[in-house]
């Protein structure tokens, strides 16, 4: 770490530039010292951003199927650890259309933020009280494109002094090149990049608890995952 007292030459030497060397931890080189930040279901809340009818047609990097799956199981899996969730649109009146059916169904019960026009949810002020209401600091996100409508909250939300965590495999965009652009810019901010199952995982923390639940859950989603239930199941 660069000294308070060198820091402060800044301020009388015009532009100066000050870079902080790498350091090595156990044979790996880092830049920073790394600090795990793991998803608690008591301090997160979960951000559904524009899965709207018109959009979700842009997306390519998933097949249709595919894609619905991996959003409804993430929305499942909300749903089951009890996050606060937030819905919203853009320009749900235009060529964006509406909501999924899906989701709206589900989370009958959540703030839903219809935005006239704003692209960058965090740019809605109403959006941005909905989720201070929830009193949480970690953001799960996860919507439709994924390098605008996704990573431009994500941002916003990073800059704000949130934990923001972009579900990867929920999120969709036009082509494998603009997704990956979109996950490394986030992922230089400080967004952990994550898929849905990961998540899940991440927030139920011990197999112990309530396997059967969850493992309903992922075998709804996970067509593979039914086998290791169904042995589970017979061994008992």
């Amino acid at each position: 770490m660069i000294p308070k007292s060198i820091l402060r030459i800044i301020e009388d030497a015009g532009h100066l530039v000050i870079e902080e060397k790498p350091y090595e931890k156990e044979g790996i080189l880092m830049n920073r010292p790394f600090k795990y930040t793991r998803l608690s279901k008591d301090d997160a809340a979960c951000l559904l951003i524009d899965h709207q009818s018109g959009l979700i047609s842009l997306v390519q990097d998933f097949s249709p199927g595919e894609f619905k799956n991996n959003v409804l199981a993430l929305a499942a899996g909300v749903k089951y650890f009890k996050l606060p969730t937030i819905l919203t649109t853009s320009f749900e009146n235009g060529p964006n259309g509406p909501l999924v059916p899906e989701l709206r169904e589900l989370f009958a019960d959540a703030p839903y933020i219809a935005r006239p026009g704003q692209i960058n949810a965090w740019d809605n002020e109403e959006f941005v009280d909905a989720v201070q209401k929830t009193g949480r600091k970690q953001l799960i996100i996860a919507g439709v494109v994924t390098e605008v409508c996704v990573a431009f909250p994500a941002l916003s939300a990073v800059e704000a002094g949130y934990d923001v965590f972009v579900v990867t495999d929920a999120s969709g965009t036009f082509n494998e090149v603009t997704r990956h652009a979109a996950w490394a810019r986030m992922a230089a901010a400080g967004v952990q990049i994550m898929s849905w199952f990961g998540v899940a995982c991440e927030l139920h923390r011990d197999w112990r608890n309530d396997i059967e639940g969850l493992g309903a859950l992922f075998s709804e989603y996970i067509p593979n995952y039914r086998n290791l239930i169904t042995s589970y199941t017979v061994r008992k």
